[in-house]
């Protein structure tokens, strides 16, 4: 048997794995004994199974070696949207306005001093985004002046702050949280609901390494249904 690529070999391992050649909580060859196997090299044996390991199917410990997951376990993907073309997917007419816009604002309350310094500077947002002139999603958002400098020119009458930031400022993970909550008097008269009214919610933090980048909490109309990839 020869193959040449990773991909090749994780789905023979996949296939061993599906047809019980290699049951649950079994150790598997060892990357050598599968390579000369494959016909191909060790790396591209490692990368299969790492790949394997990352998706849940397989285990890998050292000096233990590799072994078929007892409880396999799948992950949902889910990526920061630009809300500007998960408005057009819907195949709806987007549109967004700022609602306001204030600079050299200080931390306070639990959800700010969870994640900023007392001391950081920043800088408040708050949007709306429309699907076919309906509410969609309120944006609003605290972002840190220390990692993003001179963000306090930007202009954000017709591009939302969403689509500047994953176009401009790259970071390294996030912290998400999702929450059903009783729609506030101010946030129900911007999504058009009545006070009271259950809606949907993302709190989502991105950080530069440790540093916060933004802080972000978005509330959407209550019709609103979050779809991801297994």
């Amino acid at each position: 048997m020869a193959i040449n690529n990773w991909l090749g070999v994780q789905t023979e391992v996949l296939k061993r794995i599906h047809d019980r050649t290699w049951k649950p909580g079994e150790i598997i060859p060892r990357e050598t004994d599968l390579a000369y196997e494959f016909g191909c090299a060790r790396v591209t044996v490692n990368r299969a199974l790492r790949a394997l390991a990352d998706k849940g199917v397989l285990d890998r410990k050292r000096k233990v070696g590799t072994t078929v997951a007892l409880y396999p376990t799948s992950k949902a993907t889910l990526k920061i949207p630009l809300i500007r073309k998960e408005i057009q997917d819907l195949g709806t007419t987007y549109n967004y306005k700022l609602i306001s816009q204030s600079a050299n604002q200080t931390p306070n309350g639990k959800r700010l001093l969870t994640h900023f310094s007392i001391n950081d500077n920043l800088i408040y947002i708050k949007a709306i985004h429309t699907s076919d002139g309906k509410p969609f999603v309120i944006e609003s958002r605290f972002i840190n002046q220390k990692i993003v400098p001179n963000f306090e020119n930007q202009q954000f009458e017709e591009n939302s702050p969403n689509e500047w930031l994953l176009a401009n400022i790259p970071y390294t993970h996030g912290e998400i949280n999702f929450a059903a909550t009783n729609c506030s008097l101010d946030i129900s008269s911007l999504l058009d609901i009545n006070p009271g009214e259950a809606v949907f919610q993302i709190e989502r933090t991105t950080f530069d390494k440790e540093k916060v980048i933004t802080n972000v909490l978005l509330t959407y109309h209550k019709d609103y249904r979050l779809k991801a990839s297994l």
